[in-house]
């Protein structure tokens, strides 16, 4: 190693000095990593098997009950635990608590029943040289009280939706209690291709949605699964068989329409596709302000305004067939056909909160929008778009908002309102 620091004379000679000695300290590099002298980390782990030990009939190879939580105690009064991994068969990871001596691993998370884990356990001697001890185990069956069973339903349901879809979950029995909400959550795994990050938001006890941070990927994959079966959510209540749910997204469709210009303008992949001149919401009738989502599409809709408390016979009233109507809020919003207000239209605002436009128009637009296509309404005197109860006006909340409304979020609250919906709006 001296000859390094030492050389000899310049030339041919120096090089071949300098390469073999630093091929000397790569073969030396390479032997002290496979070695315990030195850095006790490049170490091969000991066995730490008599070091630590697991709760009850984990450790004694019995069938673990999943009512109990999974406990791993370092019993070396000079080495600490490091690292935990359990994971079940079907790759479901149990989230877990190592204090702060690294004496003790505790599970935070709900074993399943009937399942086969592997644990893996990293540890640390005095000298700081790594430990390892794997270990199996099955879960026996849930305790007789645990007596219903919850099932997850996602939604929309499989097919091809536009970049502002999110997806849903309805569960079959209600959840309340944030810790119980929290054992659900967890199960409930999004995937998407290309990767985005999002969050689920409960908006109520029995139904939770889901979104990205900004709108989804044109043309992604999107699936969503439950890992809940056999996991305990409380006393009575254990997870059940879910179905999982695949979803596409198609072009990047957003329609925005301005209230104030009388014009809507749609936009394909981020391209200006078509401006097309609009009536929106006159006075007491405002449309409303904010992002929707397009619900559904009706080739023909009967619009009728006893529907909404306008008395039969006033001079508000009125009774008719509405063409290519695209549907917004489950109250009765629309994009649609009003060809008796063509007049209007581009100029001044006389609906009674739908966006009216030509027969024409409307069509194309009605062609060439799907379910979860974006729908906007801006500089209307209207008030916002409800979040929840009308449609999905997820995206009306900011992503601070959004995941506030998340059980997993430390210091969050979980909406669970359930908003009632406005009345229905319709166009004359």
């Amino acid at each position: 190693m001296r000859r390094i620091e030492s050389p000899r004379s310049a030339g041919a000679g120096r090089s071949r000095v300098v390469g073999r000695a630093l091929l000397v300290i790569a073969l030396g590099a390479g032997v002290a990593g496979c070695s315990s002298d030195g850095d006790p980390l490049s170490a091969e782990p000991y066995d730490a098997a008599d070091r630590i030990s697991f709760s009850g009939s984990v450790e004694d190879g019995g069938k673990a009950d999943p009512d109990e939580p999974l406990e791993i105690v370092a019993e070396d009064p000079d080495g600490r635990i490091t690292d935990v991994t359990a994971v079940d068969a079907s790759g479901r990871r149990v989230t877990g608590e190592l204090a702060a001596d690294g004496s003790r691993w505790h599970s935070t998370s709900p074993l399943a029943a009937h399942a086969r884990y592997t644990v893996r356990v990293s540890t640390e001697d005095e000298d700081g040289a790594p430990g390892r001890r794997v270990l199996t185990f099955t879960t026996g069956g849930p305790a007789a009280t645990a007596t219903k069973r919850l099932a997850v339903t996602f939604g929309p349901g499989a097919g091809t939706y536009g970049v502002g879809q999110p997806l849903t979950a309805e569960l079959s029995a209600p959840v309340k209690d944030r810790a119980q909400r929290a054992v659900v959550e967890r199960a409930l795994t999004v995937e998407s291709t290309p990767a985005v990050s999002g969050g689920w938001h409960w908006v109520d006890d029995k139904k939770l949605h889901y979104r990205p941070r900004d709108y989804w990927p044109a043309h992604a994959t999107v699936s969503v699964r439950s890992a809940l079966e056999g996991v305990k959510v409380n006393d009575r209540l254990r997870g059940g068989r879910s179905k999982p749910l695949t979803i596409r997204t198609g072009d990047r469709v957003i329609a925005v329409t301005d209230a104030a210009e009388h014009r809507l303008t749609v936009y394909k992949n981020d391209e200006e596709i078509k401006q097309i001149p609009v009536t929106t919401g006159k006075p007491g009738f405002e449309t409303r302000n904010g992002v929707k989502v397009v619900l559904a599409k009706e080739r023909l809709v009967r619009m009728r305004s006893t529907t909404v408390g306008i008395a039969e016979g006033s001079t508000e009233s009125y009774d008719m067939d509405v063409e290519f109507a695209t549907r917004v809020t489950w109250s009765g919003e629309y994009v649609h056909a009003a060809p008796w207000s063509v007049g209007s239209q581009g100029y001044d605002n006389v609906s009674h909160g739908c966006v009216g436009m030509s027969t024409e128009d409307a069509q194309w637009f009605f062609d060439t929008v799907r379910e979860g296509d974006v729908v906007t309404v801006e500089n209307s005197d209207g008030d916002t778009m409800e979040p929840f109860g009308n449609g999905y006006g997820d995206w009306n909340l900011d992503w601070a908002e959004w995941r506030a409304g998340s059980a997993l979020v430390a210091g969050s609250t979980p909406r669970g309102t359930g908003e009632a919906a406005r009345l229905r709006p319709t166009t004359v």
